[in-house]
C-alpha cells in the first residue's frame, strides 16, 4: 500500500481497565486477582465439583496438577537467551487465594478408560466415525455415571492423551496405523441423501449424523457436553510435560510456564463454574452498545447456506449471543452479505435485548463485522434502529503480519499502538500482528 507523503500519526490505546473485588482497579487481569480477588467475590470461599475423564495416568497427571492450583506456582528463573524482564509472565497464587473458589483434589469424581480403547477407535478406517467412536468414549462415560449416581458436577475434566490430539483432527493422516474397518466406507465424508429409501425402511440413515461436521474431537466433544455441562479438555503433555520425553530426554513438546497453565487453568474453573465473570470492565461508556457479526457456512448443507450471528459485549466482559437465520449469505471466497429483511430482524434482536437490560435503546451503536457492510444491509441496520440511536460500522480485518511497525529497542510495538491513516481508516496492532479497522 502506498501511504501518503505526510507525517504518519502514530497513537497508543491504553488498555482498559477492569474492576476487580472492592471496586478496585487494574488494567492487568492477572494483577487484579493476585491483589483483590475476583469482582464478585463471595465472603466465604465457593466449593467447586469437579469430575476427570481420561486414562487412568491422565487422570494421576491431573490430581498431581489439582494440588499445584491449590498452592503458590512460580515463574520460573529465564532461560538462555530470555530477557530478565517477562512482563507478561506472573506467580500463580493459588485457586483459593485469586479466585475465592475452591476443590478437594482427592474429592474430584473419576471416571476411567483405557488407552486401548482409545487407541483402536482411532484407528477406524473412516476419520468421522473414528472420531465420533472417540467422543463416545467420554460421553458414554459420563452418562452412565450421571444415571447410576446423584452427585452433580460444575465442570467435566476431559483429559486426553496424544493419540487423541494427532489422530482426531481434520485431516488427521494416521500414517503407519493398521486401520480397522468401521461402520462406513473409509472414502465416505458426506451424509448419504436418500430420504425416500430411508423412510421405507431400505436403508438406515439412523448414525450418519456423524458426517454432518467436520472430524474433530474438540467440536465434537463440546457440542455434546452443551447438554450436560462445562468442559475443559487438557492434553496429557500440557499438565505433565516431564512424563513425555523424546530421545533425548526433552518433552516431546514444548509447552508454556506452569505458572501462566495454573493461571489458564484456574481462570477456566472460575469462569465455567460461577455466574459472573471474575471481572468487569470499569470504563464502558454510558449508552454505547457493540456488536460483533461472524458468519459460519454450514457443512454440507446442498444449497451452501451460511448462519449469521451477532454478539453484543456487556461491561461485565461477558456477551450475549444471538443468532440469525441461515440464509445465501456468502457472496464470496471470504465475503458475506444479510438480505434486507435478516439483517433487520438480527439487529432488532439486539436492540429488544439491550432496552429489556438498560432500560433505554442506546444512543451509539457500533457494528463490527470482518466483511464490509454493502447499501441493502446497512440501511437495514439504519432502519431497524430507533431515531435517537447513531449507528456506526467498523470493519476489522487481519493483516496477517503483512503491516509491521518497528519501534527503538528490540521489543515489538506495545499493544494498542494505532497508524492512523485517514479519519476512517487506521492499523491497530492488538497482539503479534496488526488489523486494518475503517468505519
Amino acid at each position: 500500500m502506498r501511504f501518503p507523503e505526510v507525517s504518519l500519526r502514530v497513537e497508543h490505546i491504553h488498555e482498559p481497565e477492569l474492576e476487580f473485588a472492592a471496586g478496585q482497579r487494574s488494567p492487568h487481569p492477572k494483577d487484579g486477582l493476585f491483589l483483590y480477588g475476583p469482582h464478585a467475590k463471595p465472603k466465604k470461599i465457593r466449593d467447586i465439583r469437579i469430575g476427570v475423564v481420561g486414562t487412568r495416568e491422565g487422570i494421576a497427571h491431573f490430581r498431581a496438577w489439582a494440588y499445584k492450583l491449590k498452592s503458590v506456582v512460580t515463574v520460573p528463573p529465564p532461560g538462555k537467551g530470555e530477557k530478565a524482564d517477562r512482563l507478561h509472565l506472573a506467580n500463580f497464587p493459588g485457586i483459593d487465594e485469586a479466585f475465592g473458589v475452591t476443590f478437594d483434589p482427592d474429592d474430584v469424581r473419576t471416571l476411567a478408560i483405557t488407552i486401548e480403547e482409545i487407541d483402536r477407535a482411532t484407528r477406524i478406517e473412516n476419520l468421522n466415525e473414528a472420531v465420533e467412536k472417540v467422543a463416545h468414549l467420554y460421553i458414554d462415560r459420563v452418562n452412565k455415571h450421571l444415571r447410576n449416581e446423584e452427585s452433580s458436577v460444575d465442570v467435566w475434566m476431559l483429559v486426553v492423551p496424544e493419540i487423541v490430539y494427532d489422530r482426531c483432527r481434520p485431516g488427521s493422516k494416521r500414517m503407519g496405523l493398521k486401520m480397522e474397518k468401521g461402520t462406513f466406507s473409509k472414502r465416505q465424508k458426506l451424509k448419504v441423501s436418500l430420504p425416500l429409501l430411508a423412510a421405507a425402511g431400505v436403508i438406515d440413515q439412523t448414525n450418519e449424523n456423524i458426517f454432518e461436521d467436520v472430524p474433530d474431537f474438540h467440536r465434537r466433544i463440546k457440542a455434546e457436553f452443551l447438554k450436560i455441562a462445562p468442559t475443559q479438555l487438557l492434553r496429557e503433555t500440557t499438565i505433565a510435560p516431564e512424563a513425555f520425553l523424546n530421545s533425548a530426554g526433552y518433552p516431546l513438546r514444548k509447552t508454556q510456564d506452569a505458572a501462566t497453565i495454573a493461571w489458564n487453568l484456574a481462570t477456566g474453573l472460575y469462569y465455567k463454574s460461577q455466574p459472573t465473570p471474575p471481572w468487569r470492565l470499569a470504563s464502558v461508556r454510558p449508552g454505547v452498545c457493540y456488536i460483533g457479526m461472524v458468519y459460519k457456512s454450514l457443512p454440507n448443507d446442498p444449497q451452501g447456506h451460511s448462519c449469521c450471528a451477532a454478539q453484543m459485549f456487556l461491561n461485565e466482559g461477558d456477551g450475549v449471543v444471538f443468532r440469525g437465520a441461515n440464509g445465501p449469505w456468502k457472496t464470496g471466497d471470504y465475503e458475506f452479505h444479510l438480505k434486507r429483511d435478516a439483517a433487520k430482524r438480527l439487529l432488532t434482536m439486539v436492540l429488544d435485548t439491550y432496552t429489556a437490560s438498560h432500560g433505554a435503546p442506546p444512543r451509539e451503536l457500533f457494528i463490527h463485522g470482518q466483511t464490509y457492510f454493502n447499501d441493502e444491509e446497512w440501511q437495514a441496520f439504519v432502519d431497524a434502529a430507533p431515531v435517537e440511536t447513531n449507528v456506526i460500522g467498523v470493519r476489522i480485518r487481519t493483516t496477517s503480519g503483512d503491516t509491521k511497525l518497528f519501534r527503538d529497542g528490540d521489543y515489538p510495538v506495545l499493544r494498542g499502538t494505532a497508524l492512523l491513516l485517514d479519519r476512517r481508516t487506521a492499523y491497530l496492532w492488538t497482539r503479534a500482528v496488526s488489523h486494518r479497522a475503517e468505519s
